[in-house]
């Protein structure tokens, strides 16, 4: 069910702190059939109200086909991000808006190889589709994650991060910027990791990246210069956006909206697009 103009009362069942700034939701609609009917698709995001305070945009970052509850990851921002992390504790209600945007396409990278590459809060959006393509391993191939932050602390998810490493279908592959005395994973922004690291096969291979806009930048930049055609990349694009109906005329790059043409894209599609990075 879609709620789109009337927001849900949901209650926050759980609140994880993934890191200093970076605080994930785990809520659940208060009317059970409401909370039964809501569905959505990996890559949509909500419009998440705060009485008195405003709505924000933020990407749904658990799966669907993880029943019975869905998760907001939050990094404290700006003005309502900030009351968000202050004021709101486990058991408090919140309005919930949504689903709203396109999604990753399911059924065109069934039977790839994928390939994630997510950097700090990028991993949350990418963290939906990958629970999804874990809980349907069977359709997909090859299964690469390369994450990265500024630093070790900076990592989203850590506990499932470590699910992931000693999942022998999946292959995890962590970096930091900056090297780290109790670091032992690699050293070194993203692209140049999926360049000199991960060495990706190119061949039957969907890569799905998000991260800050830098990092997506120069991320696209090395894909390409590993020989992935612009089709084969896809990314999610949330600046900016705020009311989700294409009315408010924030998030436009030329003549499209991110909240109501994406905010999934390809690079193909990105590329007759306004450069925004």
């Amino acid at each position: 069910m879609e709620q789109l103009l009337v927001p849900a009362i949901c209650t926050i069942e759980k609140i994880i702190d993934e890191t200093a700034d970076i605080r994930t939701y785990r809520l659940k609609m208060k009317d059970p059939a409401l909370m039964e009917s809501f569905n959505w698709f990996p890559g949509q995001f909500v419009e998440f109200s705060l009485l008195g305070h405003g709505e924000c945009t933020f990407c749904i970052s658990s799966s669907a086909t993880r029943k019975g509850y869905f998760d907001c990851s939050i990094k404290r921002a700006g003005v309502v991000t900030a009351e968000i992390h202050n004021s709101l504790e486990e058991g408090m209600d919140v309005g919930i808006r949504g689903p709203f945007g396109n999604w990753f396409p399911l059924e065109e990278i069934k039977g790839k190889n994928l390939l994630f590459v997510g950097g700090g809060i990028g991993l949350a959006p990418l963290r939906s589709l990958i629970q999804y393509c874990i809980d349907n391993r069977k359709d997909f191939k090859d299964f690469t994650i390369l994450y990265g932050a500024r630093t070790s602390g900076d990592l989203c998810f850590k506990e499932e991060i470590e699910e992931w490493k000693i999942d022998p279908s999946l292959k995890v592959i962590l970096t930091v910027d900056r090297a780290e005395d109790t670091w032992k994973a690699n050293v070194g922004v993203v692209p140049k990791i999926l360049e000199e690291v991960v060495k990706p096969e190119v061949k039957n291979t969907k890569v799905i990246t998000c991260g800050p806009p830098i990092m997506i930048k120069y991320t696209l930049q090395s894909l390409v210069k590993l020989g992935f055609a612009d089709r084969d990349i896809i990314t999610t694009l949330e600046m900016r956006m705020q009311c989700g109906l294409g009315k408010c005329g924030r998030c436009n790059i030329g003549s499209t909206y991110v909240c109501k043409d994406g905010p999934v894209f390809t690079y193909e599609q990105m590329k007759v697009m306004p450069d925004e990075f």
